[in-house]
């Protein structure tokens, strides 16, 4: 047994194994064939059978599934606002009772970068205005 192991190239398999893997994947891709094949043929008959009553009722679907969408899409967005709007002020009150929410340090940041530039610009703009009226 160990020769036979050591006679065997070591990226090489035994031809049983081949065998075996070669015979599982045509019966799964065989089997996944047929069943596209069979969804195929269900399709088309669906929609053969379906078409008629699609034509016949399309000016009263139509409306309705477009009734219906912006429905659903108004009631979404005003969840997702409210959500928005809510987890919005969850974090002001967080920041305004000093509890440092995630991003405050930035603000803070930002809000001190503000103040130089404001300062810089007022202390500009004295200067500019010392120089006009010399």
């Amino acid at each position: 047994m160990a020769e036979l192991q050591q006679s065997q190239q070591p990226g090489k398999q035994p031809r049983s194994q081949q065998i075996v893997k070669a015979t599982t994947a045509v019966t799964a891709g065989g089997s996944l064939l047929v069943l596209s094949g069979l969804t195929l043929a269900a399709t088309v008959i669906l929609l053969t059978i379906a078409t008629p009553l699609l034509v016949i009722f399309s000016p009263v679907i139509v409306p309705a599934v477009m009734a219906v969408s912006l429905l659903l899409m108004g009631f979404l967005a005003s969840g997702g606002f409210g959500v928005a709007g809510i987890t919005a002020m969850s974090w002001i009150y967080g920041y305004v009772t000093g509890r440092h929410p995630p991003g405050s340090d930035q603000l803070e940041q930002a809000r001190i970068k503000l103040a130089v530039k404001a300062r810089e610009m007022k202390d500009r703009a004295e200067q500019f205005g010392h120089q006009v009226i010399s």
